[in-house]
């Protein structure tokens, strides 16, 4: 692969692909940023934006026009039935394909049973067949998911979890963007799979009080019942049945939590950053915006 061909970032103006992107631009890559819309992206200078949506697979020309690596963030469910003629879009010229992925997936069972780990294990399939070399990076939960905590804290002291007993290890989604950069841009990482986690389980009714001594902020958990965290999920715009999947699946991580990993810092040489350290950042950013 040439270093002055152009990495390809799809979702690069989410939680992710912002650190992804500024990575590349730190370590001297040239960047081309998939977007919807180039002009309201907000990227670093000398990044180049570029219409297209992974949903829309004959959007995707003027993207892939002398790139032969590429990070891959699938947009959502709905789009699956793009998937096939995505891929193949892709592997007509991209070499190396670094594919974010989720913890949990089985390749078999999950794409028979359907719903986001479905959905993750059709996407490893496809990108398995095809003729691309591939990384998948399998994260854990991300911290992000709880960025809506801070104003809630801020404003009233409150959150409302489905289940404050429910432990985690969050992951800063700046050790998700330094894997995937490590496995964009350095040798030994075709085929491999990485499961990445933060290095702590924490409660959510400690991550609230963690953001709230960030805040300087007392915090109330209080649990929300059921059909109101189906409510609340499904307002953010995901389908019912998928709040309802992963409800289930939070449910079960109560008795029988994901595994802390150390991948992170066997990829990257550095620790995972710690919730407390996500929180400041957040809010610090928020702050400065």
């Amino acid at each position: 692969m040439a270093h002055d061909r152009p990495i390809l970032v799809t979702g690069a103006t989410g939680n992710v692909g912002r650190h992804v992107v500024r990575r590349l631009v730190e370590e001297g890559r040239a960047v081309r940023a998939l977007t919807r819309d180039p002009a309201k992206a907000d990227l670093p200078g000398g990044v180049e934006a570029v219409r297209g949506d992974l949903a829309d697979p004959a959007s995707l020309g003027p993207a892939l026009e002398g790139v032969d690596t590429a990070f891959l963030l699938w947009p959502s469910l709905e789009a699956d039935q793009a998937a096939q003629e995505t891929v193949a879009a892709l592997a007509q010229g991209v070499d190396r394909a670094v594919y974010l992925s989720t913890m949990g997936v089985d390749p078999v069972s999950s794409e028979r049973e359907g719903g986001i780990l479905g959905s993750h294990a059709m996407l490893e399939r496809r990108i398995r067949e095809s003729r691309m070399d591939w990384t998948f990076v399998r994260a854990g939960g991300f911290a992000a998911n709880l960025g809506e905590w801070i104003p809630r804290i801020r404003e009233s002291g409150v959150v409302r979890p489905a289940l404050p007993e429910l432990a985690r290890p969050l992951i800063h989604e700046a050790d998700i963007a330094e894997v995937v950069v490590r496995a964009l841009t350095e040798d030994g990482h075709i085929g491999a799979i990485y499961d990445i986690t933060g290095p702590e389980l924490l409660s959510q009714a400690e991550q609230a009080r963690i953001i709230g001594e960030e805040l300087g902020t007392p915090v109330r958990v209080e649990a929300m019942g059921h059909e109101e965290a189906v409510r609340d999920l499904s307002g953010s715009g995901l389908p019912r049945e998928t709040a309802e999947e992963i409800l289930r699946a939070h449910a079960g991580m109560v008795g029988d939590p994901e595994p802390v990993t150390d991948t992170v810092e066997r990829v990257t040489g550095a620790p995972a950053r710690t919730f407390r350290q996500w929180a400041a950042d957040r809010i610090a950013a928020a702050r400065a915006a």
